[in-house]
This record gives structure tokens, sequence and C-alpha cells, in this order.
């Protein structure tokens, strides 16, 4: 008689926890931080050391090109700034600047993105129409605008053949600045178009359907479903404006030069032209200084007012 033994399996062996390199995390900190030196080296060198020269020098006499060191004269610059009536006519022309180029730069550039965001042929052939301005060169596109806006340019001769007499668009105090908000508002709205068109695509089609089915109108939808879809896309939008518009100053130099009578002068013209034309770098940091300010008070109020409230709660 056979007798059968059963073989039992082999308990497994039990596996080892693999062993931690020693100083891997030191090595990838300091991968980390190999990879981060470019561009804090570029933040250093670009960002704070001018921010803090701009802060040292706006309390000094500074010239750009003089033998004489500079002397410690307070709040003088700033004291002499604020008694300008060129500082003043400047912030003034660029408030109004900013007041009307942000709701018609956005508005417009919203209607565009509406209009491409429909599924029909040849969108794709506008959007690269609607966005060829953006990259173009700002130089290129005022100089080109400049021809159109001459006494005999282009669109004083369209208005000549419609009966009317169009003004000297850049040589006159009270047009020059609307000329500059034209060419301005044409030249960005198409960037501004592509982030309208990104944050319209996030917006489920579920939501227009449903609309749809409940009798909403065409302006229906937009006001109950895009509108409030839209609302980061809007916030973003409308503090890039804001900054873009306070820091005008390509247009100027190279249309107007701040004229006629300083209508179309900036903060950021007469900035740049007492440094560099006239040499005071101690009285433009402290103007730079100032719009610093008055450009981070703007963007902190626009923030406070589109901020989400719902996150309070």
């Amino acid at each position: 008689m056979s007798t059968s033994t059963a073989v039992l399996p082999k308990a497994a062996a039990p596996t080892k926890p693999p062993k931690k390199l020693s100083g891997s995390g030191h090595s990838q900190g300091r991968v980390g931080a190999l990879m981060l030196l470019p561009a804090g080296i570029l933040m250093l060198v670009f960002l704070l050391i001018p921010i803090g020269l701009t802060f040292l020098l706006a309390f000094t006499n500074a010239r750009l090109i003089s033998p004489v060191p500079a002397k410690f004269i307070g709040v003088d610059n700033f004291i002499r700034l604020f008694e300008s009536s060129t500082f003043w006519k400047s912030l003034t022309n660029t408030i109004v600047f900013a007041v009307v180029i942000v709701p018609v730069q956005s508005g417009l550039a919203l209607i565009l993105a509406v209009l491409v965001n429909a599924k029909v042929r040849g969108t794709n052939i506008f959007r690269t129409i609607y966005f060829l301005p953006v990259v173009t060169s700002m130089v290129v596109v005022s100089m080109l605008w400049m021809f159109m806006y001459q006494q005999e340019g282009l669109i004083n001769s369209v208005l000549a053949r419609l009966g009317i007499i169009g003004p000297d668009w850049l040589g006159d105090p009270n047009t020059a600045l609307f000329a500059l908000i034209i060419m301005s508002a044409w030249q960005a709205m198409g960037f501004h178009m592509v982030i309208w068109l990104s944050g319209l695509q996030t917006i489920s089609g579920d939501l227009y359907e449903a609309a749809s089915l409940d009798g909403a109108s065409p302006w229906q939808q937009f006001w109950n479903v895009t509108w409030p879809g839209l609302k980061q896309t809007r916030t973003f939008i409308l503090i890039t404006i804001t900054i873009s518009a306070f820091s005008l100053f390509t247009q100027v130099n190279i249309m107007t030069q701040g004229g006629p009578l300083d209508s179309t002068s900036t903060v950021v013209f007469q900035a740049v032209r007492t440094g560099f034309q006239q040499q005071q770098t101690g009285y433009a940091s402290a103007i730079s200084l100032v719009f610093f300010v008055l450009v981070l008070a703007v963007s902190l109020v626009q923030r406070y007012l589109t901020r989400d409230k719902d996150l309070g709660k």
C-alpha cells in the first residue's frame, strides 16, 4: 500500500523594503535649487535691484551723466513733481486713456470671441486675421497708423469721399489722444479675444442646451450662461488691460512725442523723457515710484472689487 505525502508550499520570504539612498533628499533639493537659480538671478538683476535703485535714487539729485556725485535731497523731487502741471496733465491723460480703453477693448474683444467661437466653417481664418496685429511690432503698427492719420492719409481720404472733412488727427490736441485710443484698441483686441475664447470654451454645452430647451433667447443665454461662466476670465482681462493702459508709451513715443501741447503725454512717457533725454535720473525715479504706487493701488482695488465673495462665507 503506497502512501502519498502532501507537499506543502514554502512560505514566501518576507520582502525587505528598499533601502533609501543616503542623502537623496539633499541631492533633490540641490537639483531644485540649481533649476531655480537662473530665474532667481534674472529676477534679482532685472526686477529687485532696479526697484531698490528706484527707491534710493528718488530721494537724490542724481543725473544720468554727471561728474558731480549724487546728493540726498529728501522729498524735493516729489514736491517738484506734484507742483508740475506737465505731471498732472500726463496723469490725466493716462487715466482718461485707461478709463476709455478698458471697456472698449474688452467689449470688442468679447464680441469677436463670441463670433469666432461659433462652429461654422472659416472661423480659423478669422481668428488668424484678428490676431495678426498682436504679433506685429508696436513700432511698425504705430508708424502705419501715423501715415493713415496724416492730413492726406487713408482715413481722411475715406471721410472726404463721404463728404466729411477729416481733422488733423495727431496735430490737434482735441483728437490726438482719441486717435491713440482707436489704434491701441485695434492692435491689442486680438490678444484679449483669445483669452475670452479660452474662457468661452470652458463653459459646458449642456448649459446652453438646457437654456435652449427652457426657451431662452440668445441674449438670455449670454446673460445667464455665458457671462457668469466668464467670471474668472473677465477678472484677469480687466486687470491686464488696466495695467497695460497705464503703461502706455510706445505709441506716444513714435506718433506724437507727447504733443501737441502735452495732450498725449503719459506718466511713463514723462518718466522716460525725463530720465534719458533730460538726464534727470533722480526726478525720473520719483515719477516711476509714483507710477508704481498708482498701478499697485488700482490693481488692489480691482482685485478687491472682483474677488469671489463666496469664499468669505
